[in-house]
């Protein structure tokens, strides 16, 4: 199918219009303010949810319907996930599926329209979950959601017992090589697909040769900012206005993933053959620096006993920039590639310190306690701004 994503005009404006921005995207930030009025939220029972599959699946037509094994899914700071098992007259051997279903606010409030469309894309591109149904807007489900089939596989060694939020602190070791180089080569790919003639009709691209990718996120996660912030922040208002007085130009944009890292992927034991890539959430057409830049943040990685830092607890820094550089035909630009640091950890700052902890402040999420804790990591990211700032302006002055 042709795509209906559409190229902005060629002439960008100022990077203070805080309205150049994905529709959808401005779409879903403004209803979370109505949603916002609507709380508290109270996660869903077993019971409730077995209801909500077994009138989905009636609705559709199918006879015998019974909905087994309900399994709350681990982990998940944004939406309610379950497993299940579906049986009816048209398959009493059954299929296992998930869930993934909106609360009234998150951590990062998206869409399950966008996330549906991209996974259809990438299927057969690499390995993702199979979307088998989704609900964009909630009208039968309740609420937005969406339902996959269910992936075998780990997203950390079994033998690996220590571990923090969303796989943070996590290192491979010995599974490193395999896992690496699969993680650079699907990263590969993931840039490489041909975005303009997909299904993507939810996502707008910025337009090549421009400003417009950095600016587009800029302006996205500054809405999100003055919607959610608890107290400002004087480090979040200097990374937004550096931010857009020094966005570099995109000369042609790629799919991003936005969320690539340690916890979003899932492996076989013992084979370490990747199952699946998660989280696309966060997807949209931009620069291939991005995801790039989001691997490696600090907190995304470990250290080796050498003190030599491991990008998503893989591979080094180096190593990972020329592996990607191979595969993808890539070029990373290192001042680029320290902008979109910049670009990730102003991200994450007001994720940490805005949505996550106006969301629990408001009895909105089911993560209330998950989500006040990564308020914690708000200064970390503050931190990285900060140096990151100061090592940008260094150079500048020494070209000069």
């Amino acid at each position: 199918m042709a795509s209906l994503v559409s190229s902005a005009a060629r002439t960008v404006g100022s990077p203070w219009d805080l309205d150049d921005m994905e529709p959808r995207v401005r779409e879903i930030l403004d209803r979370k303010l109505i949603l916002r009025r609507q709380g508290p939220y109270v996660a869903k029972s077993d019971d409730q949810v077995e209801a909500i599959l077994s009138r989905l699946y009636r609705s559709q037509g199918l006879t015998g319907v019974e909905i087994t094994h309900l399994d709350r899914m681990a982990g998940g700071a944004s939406k309610e996930q379950f497993a299940f098992t579906l049986r009816h007259d048209g398959d009493p051997a059954g299929a296992r599926l998930v869930l993934r279903m909106d609360p009234l606010e998150s951590i990062a409030q998206t869409c399950r329209g966008r996330e549906a469309q991209v996974q259809r894309a990438m299927l057969g591109v690499v390995p993702v979950p199979e979307v088998v149904f989704c609900d964009q807007e909630g009208v039968t489900l309740g609420q937005p959601g969406l339902i996959t089939r269910f992936v075998t596989g780990v997203t950390k060694p079994t033998e690996v017992s220590a571990q923090g939020v969303s796989g943070i602190g996590l290192r491979f070791d010995l599974w490193a090589d395999t896992l690496g180089r699969q993680f650079v080569e699907n990263l590969a790919l993931i840039h490489g697909f041909d975005w303009a003639n997909a299904d993507l009709s939810l996502y707008v691209a910025p337009a090549a040769d421009t400003h417009q990718a950095a600016l587009h996120q800029v302006n996205w996660w500054s809405h999100v900012w003055r919607h959610d912030v608890i107290e400002p922040v004087p480090v979040v208002t200097l990374a937004e206005r550096w931010l857009r007085e020094n966005a570099p130009v995109t000369e042609r944009p790629v799919l991003v993933h936005a969320d690539y890292r340690i916890g979003n992927f899932m492996f076989e034991e013992p084979s370490g053959r990747f199952t699946a890539v998660l989280d696309w959430e966060l997807s949209h057409i931009g620069d291939h620096h991005e995801d790039l830049a989001w691997s490696m943040q600090r907190l995304f990685g470990t250290f080796r006993e050498d003190g030599a830092f491991l990008v998503s607890g893989l591979l080094p820094r180096d190593e990972f920039i020329s592996q990607y550089e191979a595969a993808s035909g890539n070029v990373v630009d290192l001042e680029t590639l320290r902008y979109f640091e910049i670009l990730n950890a102003y991200k994450c700052a007001v994720l940490d310190l805005g949505s996550g902890l106006r969301a629990a402040a408001e009895s909105n999420n089911h993560q209330d306690l998950v989500l006040s804790w990564l308020g914690s990591a708000g200064a970390v990211f503050l931190a990285q701004i900060v140096k990151l700032i100061r090592d940008a302006e260094a150079a500048r002055a020494t070209r000069n």
